[in-house]
């Protein structure tokens, strides 16, 4: 997989040694010279230029990338490249780094964006996930299809604790996609009952997370 990532600061070096670590070819792209770290990111590809040009992205071949990346601390910056990869590159998936919370609501498909990533967001959810038992925290939104990625740790009182998940009827629109259980990643799967302390993630619509909110949370009957 080819990714673009627009900003070369410490976000986007990190997420490129994380990308390059797991085998994708690497592009940064960086407008402040002084920012060219290249030897912090040997192994990628690395272009001097601003990713709001047109000649920039057609420079940085963005028609071949499979995913781009807006990560700068700029929110104008993130929009308008997620804007051109999208719309004159036709770029698959884009990915933007949202950096104040007040501008979360422009990161749509309007602007191109597919996920948008907010820093204060996450670590809001970061710390409501430490600390939850029996409450759905939502982790990620996924703008396109206007899916969240939400988590809940099963309550040692909870209604569904022994259940099989074949026995389950799941709220539409909703999908259970790993459960981590003691250090462990576990695939859903009929025959699998859950247990109390269970990290349970999911994807589901805004529309139903009340609904999903209650199956999960309800407590057994004494």
């Amino acid at each position: 997989m080819r990714v673009a990532i627009a900003g070369a600061g410490n976000v986007g070096r990190s997420i490129a040694l994380e990308l390059l670590e797991n085998g994708h070819s690497v592009l940064l792209v960086e407008r402040e010279q002084r920012a060219m770290k290249v030897q912090t990111v040997p192994t990628a590809e690395w272009l001097l230029g601003d990713a709001c040009e047109i000649a920039t992205l057609q420079t940085a071949r963005l028609e071949e990338c499979d995913v781009v990346v807006a990560s700068t601390g700029d929110d104008k910056v993130n929009l308008v490249m997620s804007l051109l990869a999208k719309t004159e590159f036709g770029v698959p998936r884009v990915v933007a780094r949202v950096n104040h919370p007040k501008n979360e609501w422009l990161f749509n498909e309007s602007w191109g964006v597919d996920v948008s990533v907010s820093s204060p967001r996450l670590l809001a959810a970061v710390v409501e996930e430490a600390v939850s038992v029996g409450d759905l925290v939502r982790l990620l939104t996924f703008r396109q299809g206007q899916a969240n990625l939400v988590e809940l740790t099963l309550a040692p009182d909870a209604d569904l604790v022994g259940k099989l998940l074949g026995t389950i009827s799941w709220p539409a629109d909703s999908a259970l996609v790993a459960i981590l259980r003691e250090g462990r990643v576990i695939t859903p799967s009929t025959d699998v009952a859950l247990e109390a302390g269970d990290e349970l993630l999911l994807v589901a619509t805004a529309e139903v997370e009340d609904e999903l909110d209650a199956l999960l949370t309800k407590a057994a009957q004494a």
